[in-house]
């Protein structure tokens, strides 16, 4: 038997090709896949994207036909970048909004910002000091 491990992280949206320019855009993402099925008997569509490092889990954003827009605050995604500052601003220049300004967190030995895609929900951008 083996360990469970963490493998995927499905993120709920309304806009599907909307939020998928988005993050392919902006961090880079490659579809693996798309699929459309029945989720507890609610017709779904989604985008796996390959993982963005050696071992890494998979990033999946999801799409329930039957509803009009998620709830907001349900996650906060992580991303780790090399440049938070130039991150941040293609995030603006996206249609994403900034809401804690790139900022230096030495007590987590981190630089930190916290961002929020064109429909809201949270991203934190990370790189280490």
């Amino acid at each position: 038997m083996t360990t469970p491990h963490f493998a995927f992280t499905k993120l709920v949206v309304a806009d599907l090709d909307k939020s998928a320019a988005f993050y392919e855009a902006i961090f880079g993402l490659k579809p693996q896949s798309r699929i459309d099925a029945t989720l507890s008997g609610r017709a779904i569509s989604e985008i796996i994207y390959e993982p963005t490092a050696k071992g890494g889990g998979t990033f999946i954003l999801l799409t329930f036909h039957d509803t009009p827009l998620p709830a907001q605050g349900e996650i906060i995604v992580g991303f780790f970048t090399a440049d938070v500052d130039d991150l941040t601003a293609r995030i603006m220049a996206a249609g994403g909004a900034i809401l804690q300004a790139p900022h230096d967190a030495p007590e987590h030995g981190l630089r930190i910002a916290i961002a929020a895609d064109p429909e809201g929900h949270v991203i934190e951008i990370v790189n280490p000091l």
